[in-house]
């Protein structure tokens, strides 16, 4: 193809994917009342703790209760259209690429997208007991208001960063077929992985929500040391092969 082709090529699937977004967003938007009201569930259990008129979500400005819906019809929009851009992308791209890179590319997505929905969940189910012990710390005579935008931006970016996080043993996978890093390299490096888990619980999740932090810091191991595994096993067949072939696999 010439590239005005490609570039026609390219308005094409760009169009197709923005027209499945509206859509997503559209029926998104239909179901922000349900989004809200699961998103603000810690509030209202907090707020029955403390007796009553503890904890509300605040709408400060005009245009918030809007805004809010916006935002939620935006990020379950982007969710609900996913099979129609995702399909336009890998449309695009997929005439370019060889037999053995399609395979590797199906592979890489096969795992990826459970893994983010498995963080995603992950997030969901911790985030209610990182709300709760934070609010814990405000003394018995002031009362907590939550900032509606300031509330679903820590509820987006808080199961965000987590689903990516599940992601990333994909990649560590990648990076080993790809020849970067060795399944060796990954198990002599466990000591460090184990540290920099910790740390990412011990950041994601408030100090004083112990169990949460070893919940994540637990998952995130396990994770690493699948990749790990399966990645010794490849190292293993791409000897096998070598050998097979007459070639020295430590050359």
């Amino acid at each position: 193809m010439s590239l005005a082709s490609h570039l026609k090529e390219l308005r094409k699937r760009f169009v197709l994917a923005i027209l499945g977004l509206v859509v997503g967003m559209v029926v998104a938007f239909l179901v922000t009342d349900s989004v809200i009201w699961f998103i603000t569930e810690p509030i209202r259990i907090i707020d029955e703790q403390r007796g009553g008129e503890f904890a509300e979500l605040v709408f400060s400005g005009i245009a918030t209760g809007f805004n809010l819906r916006i935002r939620i019809a935006f990020a379950l929009g982007l969710l609900f259209s996913a099979p129609i851009w995702l399909w336009q992308i890998w449309a695009f791209v997929m005439p370019g690429l060889t037999r053995k890179e399609i395979k590797y590319t199906w592979g890489f997505l096969g795992a990826a997208i459970p893994l983010f929905f498995a963080g995603t969940y992950v997030a969901v189910m911790v985030a209610p007991h990182v709300i709760e012990v934070m609010s814990g710390f405000v003394p018995e005579a002031g009362k907590n208001f939550f900032d509606a935008n300031y509330y679903y931006d820590f509820i987006f970016k808080f199961i965000l960063v987590i689903g990516v996080s599940f992601v990333l043993p994909v990649f560590m996978v990648a990076l080993n077929l790809a020849g970067v890093v060795t399944g060796k390299a990954m198990l002599k490096s466990w000591r460090v992985a184990v540290l920099v888990a910790s740390l990412f619980a011990a950041i994601a999740t408030p100090a004083a929500d112990i169990g949460s932090m070893l919940l994540l810091a637990g998952i995130l191991v396990v994770l690493y040391f699948a990749a790990t595994f399966l990645s010794m096993l490849f190292d293993r067949r791409k000897r096998k092969r070598m050998v097979a072939e007459g070639l020295d696999p430590d050359a």
